[in-house]
Parts: C-alpha cells; structure tokens; sequence
C-alpha cells in the first residue's frame, strides 16, 4: 500500500481518544498498514477518564475496548436533583488514558512518535523541529480548533481522584449531583467510586465560554468532599476538561475551513451534541476507517467528511436542547431543563445518551410545560445554520 518514498501508510495528528481507537482497530483489522501517531508528550490519551453506558456501543465494542476499561458498575447509576433523586439500571463503565496507552502503545512501538506537528497536509507532517514524516493518508484529530462556524456552549469541568480516611458509603456512580450551588451556569457534581475508599469527584459546568477557572473548581471539588463528610488520604490524580457543545452552526463552511486533510474527533464535530461526549463517535470512526479500503488522504477525507455531515444533520433534535437550554433558560434555572428530562422513561434517558432517540422519544421531550419561557422557547425552535455572531 506504501508509496515507495512514504514512511507510513497512515499518519494520526494527535494522540487522544480518536486516534488511539483508529490505531488500536487498524491493528486488529489491518495489520499490515504502517500507522503512525504524532502525540505532543508521547503519551496516548492524555489524562482522562472516558465513560459510556452498555446502550451506547456495542456488546461487540465493549469487548474490544474491555482492556482498557478497568471500572463496570452493573447496578446502574444516581442523579440528584431539587424535588427529584433517582437510580437508573443501565451499567456504567469507564475507561482511563492509562489503560488505552498501555492497550496501545505496544502496538505501534516506535511508531508513537513524540513531537508536535506544526504543518498537517495531505502527503505528510511537519513537526515543531522540522522533522518531516511522509505518509499516503493523513488523519487530524487534534482536538477542537476555535471556528466561527459552529455555535458552541461549553461543558467545563476539573476531577480529583481522591483516596479518603474511611468508606465512602457510594455503590454505584452519580452521574449528577446537582443539589449543588447553581449560581451562573448550570453545575452539579460527578462521582465514579473506584473502589470503597478510592472516588473520582468531579465539578461540571455548563457556561457560554471555554475558559476553566481551576483553582476556582478545585476549591469546589474539596468543599462537596468536606460537605459528604468525607477526609481526604491523599489526592491522587487530577483530570480536567474543555468540552464543545453544539448550539447551531454551518457544517459545510465548517468542513471548508482549514488544510484539506480528513479530520477525526472533536475537530471533525463528531460528539454528541448535548453531553459533549465523544466516545460513542471515537469507537463508530474507529470501524469505519478500519473497514476502509481506500486509506490515501483524499479517500479519507471524503470518508470523515461525509460521516460528519450525515451525523450532523441527524443530531438537529440535540442543538434545539442545547439552544434551550444556553438560550431560552435563564443561567441560574438551567438545572431546571434537565431535571425534567431526567423524569422520564429509563429507556428514552438511555436512547438521549446513545444519540438514538425516536420520533416519540423527541415529541415526549418537548411536550407538557416548558421549564423555560414560552416565547424565549420558540425563538429557539429554528436553527439558523450560522456559527457564532459578533
């Protein structure tokens, strides 16, 4: 498949969820392709924690990614709520960065090559010392790129995994805990109990900027552990994040923006619009490129490229949310909005999150009173297919 004068079959710009997935299934599907990842720190994943529920890939996937996934809660999850508290059944599960590294890693070898690219196009990359590495195909996944395209909100957050004097008392994750302080965003608390005495707690927002205040949310964090009763051991990591979430946008002038290489991830718009997540997308471009037989740049670019498309045009129902939610609620009464949505059905929860929500699921959700102004709601209902304004 290698042109005489390429090194690589495949190059992957940026080392995170999505390229480490491409990696990992090109491995098992083709392993005769030559993959390289270009990672900053030469470190897969970053710091992170990935989780998903069992409706949202396959039972197929979840033994695929099994290696990397050392935390399944089968007893479901909680969210708290003023007025409403409540455990759903489905099983949750969590991946971490040093899991996938270690899963990864191995199968590259020396092709996990530690530099930052500064020039991507379609017959190779340019790193920061001018090292040139050729390659047939071309993939960027770095990450989110500021666009005037698309009309995002933002999820924040900043977790520490801590490991506490005594027993936590948890079971089972709490998805959210938003009994919490609101103040001007939308916040609540995440909890993944590792073990009796080792937890993940995790300060979210949702806000109309990508600016994380850390010390801010780590100062949070301590105070929901002192507030539980819990004393603190030790800390013993630390994870934060910057998540899009989809308000409205031109996908095409997005796509048109830009080197013409294919794009994968967060800087393909591929995650769910509403919860930021980008897992569910990562493992479906996985398999994707992995049953691809035309893996040059420009095949690929018109693979991503479309895949996007189509999943953006599908996800229309989740930016209407997204717009009431950030538009038509008032900061301080956001938490509002998803405590309704949480009111109802288990299956239609576990469909919202697999991004398969049916025609009734949607009607079901709009339907009844609106935890938000009628008129502020229904300047809502039509997306524009405009970016961000001035």
């Amino acid at each position: 498949m290698s042109h005489a004068d390429d090194a690589y079959d495949l190059i992957l710009v940026g080392g995170g969820l999505a390229s480490s997935l491409i990696a990992w299934r090109l491995a098992l599907d083709q392993p005769d392709v030559r993959v390289a990842v270009v990672e900053r720190d030469g470190r897969l994943g970053g710091k992170h924690t990935w989780s998903f529920f069992d409706g949202d890939i396959s039972t197929d996937d979840r033994a695929w990614l099994a290696p990397a996934t050392p935390h399944r809660w089968t007893d479901g999850y909680e969210i708290y709520f003023p007025g409403l508290s409540r455990a759903l059944e489905t099983p949750y599960n969590s991946m971490t960065s040093d899991r996938l590294h270690a899963a990864v890693a191995p199968l590259l070898g020396d092709r996990l090559v530690t530099g930052e690219a500064v020039v991507v196009s379609p017959d190779g990359v340019t790193l920061v010392d001018q090292t040139v590495l050729r390659a047939h195909g071309v993939i960027d996944a770095r990450g989110p790129a500021p666009t005037p395209h698309l009309d995002l909100g933002w999820q924040l957050f900043l977790g520490r995994t801590v490991r506490l004097t005594a027993p936590h008392g948890l079971t089972r994750p709490t998805i959210m805990d938003a009994t919490v302080t609101q103040g001007d965003a939308y916040r609540f608390v995440y909890l993944l109990p590792f073990d009796e005495r080792t937890v993940l707690v995790e300060d979210t927002y949702y806000v109309d900027g990508p600016r994380l205040d850390r010390e801010t949310l780590r100062r949070r964090v301590d105070d929901y552990i002192r507030s539980r009763g819990w004393t603190v051991e030790a800390v013993l990591d630390e994870e934060e994040g910057v998540l899009p979430i989809a308000l409205d946008g031109d996908i095409d002038a997005f796509w048109a923006e830009g080197p013409p290489v294919a794009r994968a991830g967060l800087s393909a718009a591929l995650f769910h619009p509403t919860t930021g997540y980008s897992l569910l997308d990562a493992v479906a471009t996985a398999r994707l490129i992995a049953a691809a037989g035309d893996l040059s740049s420009a095949g690929l670019r018109t693979l991503m490229e479309a895949r996007s498309k189509e999943v953006w045009a599908e996800r229309a129902f989740y930016r209407l949310l997204d717009r009431m939610l950030f538009r038509a609620a008032e900061p301080k009464d956001r938490w509002r909005v998803m405590r309704r949505f949480y009111g109802l059905s288990e299956p239609l929860v576990r469909r919202f999150y697999a991004g398969r929500s049916t025609a009734l699921d949607k009607a079901r959700i709009l339907t009844g009173k609106p935890p938000v102004p009628i008129h502020r709601a229904l300047k809502q209902l039509r997306e524009t297919g405009r970016g961000r304004t001035a």
